[in-house]
Parts: structure tokens; C-alpha cells; sequence
């Protein structure tokens, strides 16, 4: 399978060299470039790309307002990476909560930017769980108090959402909990069903907001 990606990014320069590290790899190309979020419907609409590498500052239409619109207006929208510069930007959480899957900063190493995009795309691990964790806990109230019980999970699917939590790839949650890969993956199904997620990320998420985890 080749990965398609639309590069997103009011920078040419930065839009160059994400270019050059894509298109360097046989599984990977990119299909587009925009200069500004308003640009990506139309874009993602045409082109159908698997992966948004998505500049979460941009002057018009940022990465946030572009990620909401993609996620609330297709069926099926493409995974969503918010490409920033400071990891402890609040804009990227408010990028995660609207529906991208991860983030990557901008002085990421070319191998870095390859896994992210495989990593997303392929669905069985969460991008960067301790960044992840920091921002949650600077941007969620921490009230400790589980919110999540309407949403009807058993005693296992529990389990394996506090594991996705940490980052624990579907291997890594087999081997801690002794069940089968399959197994997880149907658990991990089940949860995100139940909580009406798109995505790991999303679901770890919501687990934080609603105090189900505590991310400090």
C-alpha cells in the first residue's frame, strides 16, 4: 500500500522539505501542497489523501479550524498530523481534541516524520503518549472521577484503554495483559465504538478529559 500525504503548511520551505523526505520513501508520496487551511477541502476532496501533514498556525485558516472541519464533514477523513514547532503548544492540543491523530515538531528528524506517518495510517500505536500525556494535563481539570461508565465498558476494554493511555502498541498490550493480538485488536474495536472515537488518539483523549486516566 502506498501512503498518500498533502502537505499543509503556509512555508514553501517547510512544504519542500517534507516533500523531500516523503516522496523518498517507496511506500509514501505526496499528492499535494496548500499554503493555508482553507485550501484543504477542496483539496482533500479531489486528491483523497490517507495522511494531512497539517501546520497548526497558519495565517487565514489554522490547522484546528481545517482539522475540525475535515472530521465534521467526512464520512471518512483522512488522518490528521498537526506539524508545529513547540511541543507544548496549546494549539496542538486543541488540534487532538478536534481530530488529528498526533503531531510532529518541525525540527523532527526525517525517520521520525517517515514512523509518524506509519504509525498513524496503520492505527495500532499512539504518537508521542508522553507529549500527549503533558498536554492533557496542562489543558484537562484532572478531577480524578471516572465519566466514562454510560459508555458501558467491561472490566477488560478498561484495561486496555489505560494501556493505550501509556502508549502500549497492540503487541505490547498482549504481552501485559496475556491475551492474543486479535484478541486486543477487538477490545481496542470495542472501545473506540463505545466512545464514538475515530482513533486511539481520540479515545485516549477523552479517557483523560473525563478523568478515567489521570494524565500527570
Amino acid at each position: 500500500m502506498t501512503i498518500d500525504v498533502l502537505l499543509v503548511d503556509d512555508e514553501q520551505l517547510i512544504r519542500a522539505g517534507l516533500r523531500a523526505i516523503v516522496d523518498s520513501e517507496p511506500d509514501l508520496r505526496v499528492v499535494g501542497e496548500a499554503g493555508d487551511g482553507a485550501e484543504v477541502p477542496g483539496l482533500v476532496s479531489r486528491l483523497r489523501p490517507h495522511v494531512v501533514l497539517m501546520d497548526v498556525r497558519m495565517p487565514a485558516v489554522d490547522g484546528i479550524r481545517a482539522t475540525e472541519h475535515l472530521m465534521s464533514t467526512m464520512d471518512q477523513p483522512p488522518k490528521v498530523i498537526v506539524v508545529t514547532t513547540f511541543e507544548n503548544d496549546d494549539y496542538v492540543y486543541d488540534a487532538l481534541r478536534a481530530g488529528a491523530s498526533g503531531f510532529l515538531l518541525k525540527r523532527a528528524r526525517p525517520e521520525e516524520i517517515v514512523s509518524a506517518v506509519q504509525t498513524v495510517v496503520h492505527g495500532e500505536s499512539l504518537l508521542f503518549p508522553a507529549a500527549i500525556r503533558r498536554l492533557a494535563a496542562r489543558n484537562t481539570p484532572g478531577s480524578g472521577r471516572d465519566r466514562l461508565a454510560k459508555a458501558g465498558l467491561t472490566e477488560r476494554e478498561a484495561e486496555v484503554l489505560r494501556l493505550m493511555a501509556t502508549g502500549q502498541s497492540n503487541v505490547e498490550i498482549a504481552g501485559t495483559l496475556f491475551l492474543g493480538v486479535q484478541t486486543v485488536k477487538t477490545h481496542v474495536g470495542n472501545v473506540l465504538s463505545k466512545l464514538g472515537a475515530r482513533d486511539r488518539t481520540q479515545a485516549v483523549i477523552r479517557a483523560f478529559e473525563s478523568g478515567f486516566v489521570d494524565p500527570a
